[in-house]
């Protein structure tokens, strides 16, 4: 009897066994299908910011080209950016209502509701209309990119599984209102650059069609009409707990300080990228003589703010990155003077890259600090909000510097980037580096 019964548990681990071999291949098989799910989510936001990235490219090197078809100064020419800004922010604010309302995929990935705007926008643009159409159409693009930029940024920090590696990788393909900046805001400079010599320059914008089509396409297929809690829990990321207060999620959002300095510091840092990115060119060009190439300083720029959120992903890490973002900010600053008293087009240009491999990294590490500091079930708005500051910026700094260029010439642009740069530094300073979270 003593001897059956210490036979009997080996005889039920054996006849168990194959069951629990069978639940850890589901098991192992579920993940291995979350991962590859998780892995199309996140190309699909690359390749969404990637045109993000390519329309913010665009404006730099044809702006010389657009004056003269218009026949217009710096300040009116300026008016782009401002109604990109319009548009943006309206975005923004309409993304507050519709992320609680609607949620992720209902809002970024309903071709008739977003993409939309960007296809009127390119068929507007497309056809060199009067300028006054000219500028709506970048007011329409806005509103279009706010929407996406503010989800596909909550959803990339919501991640649970290395983040900060991931939001640095995201905006490599992005472009500069910073928003996004990188792959995109690479190449389109160097398209564009060949449309501005061309008597069709504004059939750029087909291209930029082509894009927006194909990245309607992708949201719709990966994303479908799924909130962003359904599809953080198809890759394994449990939804978030909303929060138990009485107010309503605007007033949380407007009552967190560190929201508002954030969205201070992007919108300068924002406004910084792209005077650079829009403003470079003419200065190349009426200062250091620069030929009709020069729109390819341009790409140097945004391949550099490219090559620098992924290549100092571990400066970052071995750092810190708060500490790394002042780093950098010194260093662009020390470069900008370079260009700015230094009178030499091929020393300008490479330092204008290397300022644009420094910059890169900033906005990957704000939207970071973000995710570690602020409510996790506020996070997607308050993005939207930040952002939206940041394309204020990228309005209202070009803007300034294209007033001031029309009275005192584009010499001018150095000595206000300095003073921008040193600004965005001092505002940096005053985010604290920590905040109590609550999921």
């Amino acid at each position: 009897m003593r001897a059956i019964q210490l036979q009997r548990p080996s005889a039920d681990v054996s006849s168990s066994s194959p069951a629990r071999d069978a639940t850890s291949a589901d098991s192992k098989g579920h993940e291995k299908e979350q991962r590859r799910r998780a892995h199309i989510q996140f190309a699909t936001l690359c390749w969404t910011l990637y045109l993000a990235g390519w329309n913010d490219g665009t404006t730099g090197p044809l702006l010389p080209r657009i004056q003269r078809v218009y026949n217009i100064n710096f300040a009116v020419v300026s008016l782009l950016f401002v109604f990109a800004c319009i548009g943006f922010i309206s975005g923004a604010l309409s993304n507050l209502v519709l992320d609680g309302r609607y949620g992720f995929g209902k809002v970024t990935a309903q071709s008739f509701f977003r993409s939309l705007f960007q296809v009127v926008a390119y068929c507007f643009e497309s056809a060199a209309p009067p300028f006054p159409l000219f500028v709506l159409g970048y007011a329409i693009n806005g509103v279009g990119m706010a929407l996406q930029d503010a989800q596909a940024n909550g959803f990339v920090a919501s991640l649970r599984d290395n983040p900060e590696m991931k939001m640095g990788i995201l905006h490599a393909y992005i472009s500069s209102t910073n928003r996004r900046v990188g792959a995109g805001a690479f190449s389109s400079p160097l398209v564009a650059t060949q449309f501005a010599q061309q008597p069709h320059w504004s059939f750029h914008y087909l291209c930029s069609l082509g894009l927006a089509l194909l990245n309607t396409i992708l949201l719709i297929a990966v994303f479908g009409l799924k909130t962003q809690d359904e599809c953080l829990t198809q890759i394994g990321v449990p939804p978030c707990e909303k929060g138990d207060s009485e107010r309503s999620r605007f007033r949380q959002v407007f009552a967190l300080r560190i929201v508002h300095l954030m969205a201070f510091f992007i919108l300068v840092y924002v406004g910084v990228e792209v005077t650079v990115g829009g403003w470079i060119v003419t200065y190349v060009i009426d200062v250091r003589g620069g030929g009709p190439s020069s729109g390819y300083i341009s790409s140097g720029f945004f391949g550099g703010l490219m090559v620098g959120r992924i290549s100092l992903l571990w400066v970052n890490r071995k750092v810190g990155e708060r500490r790394a973002l002042f780093i950098y900010a010194f260093l662009a600053i020390g470069l900008e003077l370079i260009v700015w008293l230094v009178p030499s087009l091929v020393g300008g240009a490479v330092a204008v890259s290397v300022i644009g491999i420094l910059l890169g990294p900033m906005y990957p590490i704000a939207m970071n600090h973000a995710g570690r500091v602020l409510p996790r079930w506020l996070l997607t708005i308050s993005i939207g909000w930040i952002a939206g500051c940041g394309q204020a910026g990228s309005a209202l700094l070009p803007f300034m510097t294209g007033a001031i260029a029309s009275k005192s010439g584009i010499k001018t642009l150095q000595p206000v980037l300095v003073s921008m740069m040193a600004f965005m530094t001092c505002i940096w300073a005053l985010v604290p580096s920590s905040a109590r979270r609550e999921d």
